[in-house]
């Protein structure tokens, strides 16, 4: 461990004061970033200048509006690839979305509907091998995500509260883009059949969606068929886990709604 002499800290605080940046002064000094935010934050609560406690407003508590069409889209991701959490060492807990770094602009739009969702709390990204946990901290993420509780998705019931479902009749393409930007993908199937005699590829686009909980996969087919979206069950061995888009019609209107990855 480097410990730091009384006189590097005071000229770090020196020019943190002057409104030099703490990425500035740890490459001045040669200091993790990390203890000079440290320093900073030290300083500022010595003169009493720290913020008090950050109280967002809250849809749910407070009435405050809500961008039902990024919510709709966050709900899907969030019943796909999110989960809700809280640290020991954390005061609120946190809402994570993990997303395949295949997919960047997923992972962007993803954290752009959270800033939607969440307006006055920040975001972030943390890195994991070949992926990106999008996360918000909230003291409201329970209000938004009532389906939070104990155990894994598929292990307990999954339903929509009457506001919520209200969303999605609203918004009902952004919450399929969600499921489908989580747990879903479009493919390209082929088959070959015999024209004049002669075998041939034939090459077709397919949507398809996968998810262990029954109630999950009921919100998705649900709202498939409300927007006029024909589907069909895919058994895995016995399980019936994937649902598939593969009529042309279908597809089409996938494809002006929600489209590939990308």
């Amino acid at each position: 461990m480097i410990f730091h002499g009384v006189e590097v800290r005071q000229k770090a605080l020196d020019l943190l004061r002057s409104g030099t940046s703490s990425a500035e002064v740890s490459r001045q000094l040669n200091v993790p970033r990390g203890t000079v935010s440290y320093w900073l934050h030290m300083d500022r609560s010595k003169r009493g200048e720290c913020p008090g406690a950050h109280n967002a407003a809250c849809h749910r508590c407070d009435g405050m509006d809500l961008d039902e069409t990024a919510y709709a889209y966050l709900l899907g991701l969030y019943l796909g690839d999110g989960h809700v959490s809280q640290y020991s060492q954390h005061r609120v807990p946190n809402l994570m979305i993990t997303l395949d770094d295949s997919w960047p602009g997923i992972q962007n739009e993803a954290e752009a509907a959270m800033r939607r969702v969440f307006p006055d709390n920040a975001t972030c990204r943390v890195r994991k091998p070949g992926c990106h946990n999008i996360k918000v901290y909230s003291k409201h993420l329970l209000c938004l995500f009532p389906q939070h509780g104990p155990g894994k998705k598929h292990e307990r019931a999954i339903t929509l509260e009457s506001w919520q479902q209200r969303i999605v009749d609203a918004s009902p393409w952004e919450f399929v883009r969600g499921l489908i930007h989580s747990d879903g993908c479009r493919v390209t199937n082929w088959t070959t059949c015999l024209v004049g005699g002669e075998r041939k590829r034939y090459e077709y686009p397919r949507y398809l969606f996968a998810n262990k909980s029954d109630d999950i996969r009921k919100l998705f087919t649900d709202t498939l068929t409300a927007v006029g979206v024909e589907w069909t069950t895919l058994a895995r061995g016995s399980d019936p886990f994937n649902i598939s888009v593969a009529r042309r019609a279908s597809v089409a209107l996938m494809d002006a709604h929600v489209g590939p990855k990308y």
